[in-house]
């Protein structure tokens, strides 16, 4: 159960349907509304060249173009005569930080005063790995990104901004149906061995090792008209690789874009009214790499315990279920946008009852909790060796191990030149060998969070567990049912040594939520709890900056440098290349760096496609990085039911001179006649 060191909520409770009641639509009149709802989106791509991205942990892992383009989505909800309001917001990225949170608050309240606070406003990341990093306010989540990147935390606050902006500004009455129903093959364990450590008992009460139950929720205005939809179900965002150098929302942005397309007939993405998130459960040890793991030199399965083939953790990888990871993609993203669909139009059961929330901060590192009638505490942040060794989505590298429960000389001799862990910590966070002693480490800032954020949204019987961490399969079970007396076990793999607390981490959350329910029942205030830092005027970056850019001689920017073939047939693939810039120079928020568009009259042409499309892929590479000269790439994928007619394609950009000046720029391909097949 990895913390993330900052709030990311995941959807992990529903509040069974006999507690509060529910109400079938067919017996509600439909001019009676039970609600208030405003839905939004907001684009939040970070700097789409230079940046690593969040989540593999990889160093070589840098952003390169656009896959799909992360967007925020926002609900506003309300009781029907406005006395209380919600907000719950799902971004494609990996997680959101405890600093944007702060930033995004700070931002509301010179907008709307009190009305949106961290206590009613819960932010949840899909976790797609493929998007630019460096927006944390805690070193250990900053390594590999050189610190922090403004650019990727200012694109994250704004777009998270503008999509509760566009959610408050639509706020009408309206109802809100719930269904769920299972999704078969689209997630397995990545962590089976781990799994069957938990008592037999405990794993007889489910048919499967991970959750394969999709919720949705369905969001009507006061006309019958469609105006938005929630989809939970537990899936890693990693059909993307860790060779991925697109920003991606993954399989989760693949399935909203499908839903969002089908509702918004005739919009680019991101710009329809119709909002679609597809948010994330407890995935922590869940992938959708439904092959499962094979070592890369055999095809061999993996040793289940250790994940290794021949003793090396890297070449045991996970895959699947396509080709390759973009058709993985593809299928993952489609498998989860048909079921919430299908459950979308057969949603029958509409909420009733309350809007409510309860919030506290809690000192994850100083909580005493009962366990088998003993009082134990939780620890300060620390993380294992198997933490190392990442996971069969994404290996990590030299000799770290699954499974480990022992240390290792030499990366204990390099540990000692960080911080040795103390008595105290080795104590505390046993059997869990210690890599990394964050919890110890407060230079140049704290390393990882003590304090973090818990909270709970109601809406009708519906209740939303905001978690600040990435709970594992059966984690997310019992913080459903609050059931305490089982044990807290753990098998040393990347779960367990991710456990940042120590061994009595997933206790300590059950019993603060426990206590948040409890007052959301009696309907008393949660405590505030201690206030988080805000450590942004401290943060440090070593990613250097755009020095300048330049076109080769004899070539400006925007010159097609492979231009496309004349004709074209429907479900082919169309290729250009122009002279580029280096995309941080403006990340174009709201706008694009590519257009497909399709010719009306002489004059005339109209955008079908953007960077932003399933259909089309942007690449950046510097071709001479001394002499600052790039080139983009740009593919289409013509769709096999693309409309023939003539088309082409534009590339927009802008340039930085060696004295600091940003100039926009554009190019444009050759037109081209799309055939029928």
């Amino acid at each position: 159960m990895a913390t993330d060191s900052m709030k990311r909520c995941i959807c992990v409770l529903s509040i069974c349907c006999s507690v509060l009641g529910v109400v079938s639509s067919s017996s509600v009149r439909n001019d009676v509304t039970n609600y208030l709802i405003g839905t939004g989106i907001g684009d939040i791509t970070g700097p789409a060249a230079e940046v690593n991205m969040m989540g593999y942990a990889n160093p070589s892992q840098t952003s390169n173009g656009i896959h799909l383009r992360q967007y925020s989505r926002a609900f506003v909800f309300a009781d029907s005569g406005n006395k209380t309001r919600t907000v719950f917001v799902s971004t494609d990225s990996c997680m959101v930080s405890e600093d944007v949170k702060l930033e995004v608050v700070k931002r509301l309240s010179s907008e709307y005063g009190s009305l949106y606070t961290e206590r009613n406003l819960c932010i949840s990341g899909t976790h797609t790995h493929s998007g630019p990093g460096g927006f944390h306010q805690y070193l250990l989540f900053e390594i590999t990104s050189l610190g922090f990147v403004n650019q990727s935390f200012t694109a994250l606050v704004d777009g998270i901004v503008d999509s509760i902006h566009m959610a408050h500004n639509t706020v009408r009455p309206g109802n809100i149906f719930i269904n769920s129903g299972e999704l078969l093959e689209s997630n397995i364990n990545r962590s089976p061995s781990a799994y069957a450590n938990n008592p037999e008992a405990e794993r007889k009460r489910y048919n499967y090792n991970v959750d394969k139950n999709m919720t949705v929720l369905k969001m009507l205005d006061a006309d019958g008209k469609d105006i938005g939809m929630i989809s939970w179900f537990a899936v890693h965002g990693t059909s993307m690789n860790n060779t991925n150098g697109l920003i991606s929302g993954d399989n989760k942005g693949y399935a909203a874009q499908l839903a969002e397309e089908i509702m918004n007939q005739g919009a680019l993405p991101g710009k329809g009214a119709f909002v679609a998130a597809f948010a994330q459960s407890n995935e922590g040890d869940v992938s959708p790499n439904t092959k499962g793991p094979h070592c890369m030199d055999s095809g061999l399965p993996c040793d289940i315990l250790t994940s290794t083939c021949h003793g090396k953790n890297e070449l045991c990888v996970a895959a699947g279920p396509g080709r390759d990871m973009f058709e993985s993609t593809k299928i993952i993203g489609e498998n989860q946008y048909n079921k919430a669909m299908e459950l979308y139009h057969t949603a029958t059961t509409r909420l009733s009852g309350p809007v409510d929330f309860r919030h506290s901060y809690v000192d994850m590192t100083d909580v005493a909790v009962e366990v088998n009638g003993t009082t134990v505490k939780t620890c300060k942040p620390a993380m294992g060796y198997s933490f190392a060794a990442g996971t069969t989505d994404g290996p990590g590298m030299f000799d770290f191990k699954q499974g480990s429960t022992s240390s290792n000389p030499f990366w204990n001799w390099v540990r000692g030149f960080i911080k040795t862990p103390s008595p105290e910590q080795v104590s505390c966070h046993a059997p869990k060998p210690i890599l990394f002693d964050t919890g110890e480490i407060n230079r140049p800032y704290p390393w990882q969070p003590a304090i973090v954020d818990i909270q709970m949204l109601q809406i009708g019987q519906l209740v939303i567990i905001g978690v600040p961490a990435e709970f594992s399969t059966m984690s997310g079970r019992r913080t459903r049912d609050a059931v305490t007396e089982h044990p807290v076990l753990q098998i040393q793999r990347y779960e367990g040594a991710s456990t940042t607390y120590g061994p009595n981490t997933l206790q300590a959350y059950i019993q603060s939520f426990v206590g948040l329910a409890q007052d959301m029942a009696k309907g008393t205030p949660s405590p505030p709890g201690p206030d988080p830092p805000n450590l942004l005027d401290r943060q440090l970056s070593f990613l250097p900056p755009v020095i300048f850019d330049a076109a080769p001689i004899g070539k400006t920017y925007g010159d097609v440098v492979v231009d496309v073939q004349p004709e074209c047939s429907q479900n082919t693939t169309v290729k250009v290349s122009f002279i580029s810039g280096d995309p941080r120079n403006a990340l174009k928020r709201d706008e694009t760096f590519l257009t497909v568009e399709k010719q009306l009259s002489v004059t005339e042409w109209d955008v079908v496609f953007t960077d932003s499309s399933r259909h089309t892929r942007f690449y950046w590479h510097h071709t001479s990085y001394i002499l600052g000269e790039s080139e983009a790439e740009i593919t289409w994928d013509i769709p096999a039911n693309q409309e023939p007619g003539t088309y082409r394609i534009r590339h927009f950009g802008d340039h930085k001179s060696i004295l600091g000046t940003i100039t926009a720029f554009s190019g444009t391909s050759s037109s081209f006649q799309v055939k029928a097949l």
